[in-house]
């Protein structure tokens, strides 16, 4: 899986929309639900994500779209959010790690990092998560080496690599879920 944001979706191509300084109100898709929300054009989606809506699953690591803490997936891809204008991902849908399970009913993959304790301080851990869940819908038996390619662009200081590797490994082998 390579990491090959769609044409367009970047904020640094210029937003498409409202010019700066002027809002306009855009209806967004995120985890199922549709939000209407006044922005400028080219404000990230990652803010609009935690601003705006509360979601605080992405987070803000390097602002350029390089460290993976803000992945959500668009579309099917994952994404950085700090690097799509808002603007972009009208009629897209967007999933954030809040849309994939809850406290009660944890995803196989939030399940799998609990179990193989992936996550050392977190901070990533959302961004990772997201990248694996967006991998293994595309292909869900990837190679270990699929999976250090999909992760490529994930950074993690904790240098938990291992654990997240047999976190998704766990997750691929269906014992994720208890």
């Amino acid at each position: 899986m390579s990491f090959d944001q769609p044409s367009g979706l970047s904020v640094r191509d210029g937003a498409r929309g409202a010019a700066p300084g002027h809002f306009m109100t855009l209806t967004i898709t995120v985890n199922g639900s549709t939000h209407s929300v006044a922005a400028e054009g080219e404000t990230p989606l990652l803010y609009v994500l935690r601003n705006d809506l509360k979601l605080k699953g992405a987070r803000f690591g390097c602002g350029t779209g390089l460290c993976g803490a803000c992945m959500v997936i668009i579309d099917g891809k994952a994404v950085p959010s700090c690097d799509v204008p808002v603007s972009a991902v009208a009629g897209k849908s967007i999933t954030t790690i809040e849309g994939l399970g809850d406290i009660g009913r944890l995803h196989p993959l939030q399940q799998a990092f609990v179990d193989e304790q992936a996550a050392q301080c977190g901070y990533c851990a959302s961004g990772i998560i997201m990248t694996a869940k967006a991998l293994l819908d595309a292909n869900p038996r990837p190679t270990d080496t699929e999976v250090r390619e999909a992760l490529e662009h994930n950074l993690c200081r904790c240098g938990t690599h291992h654990r997240i590797l047999r976190a998704i490994r766990r997750a691929v082998e269906g014992e994720g879920a208890k």
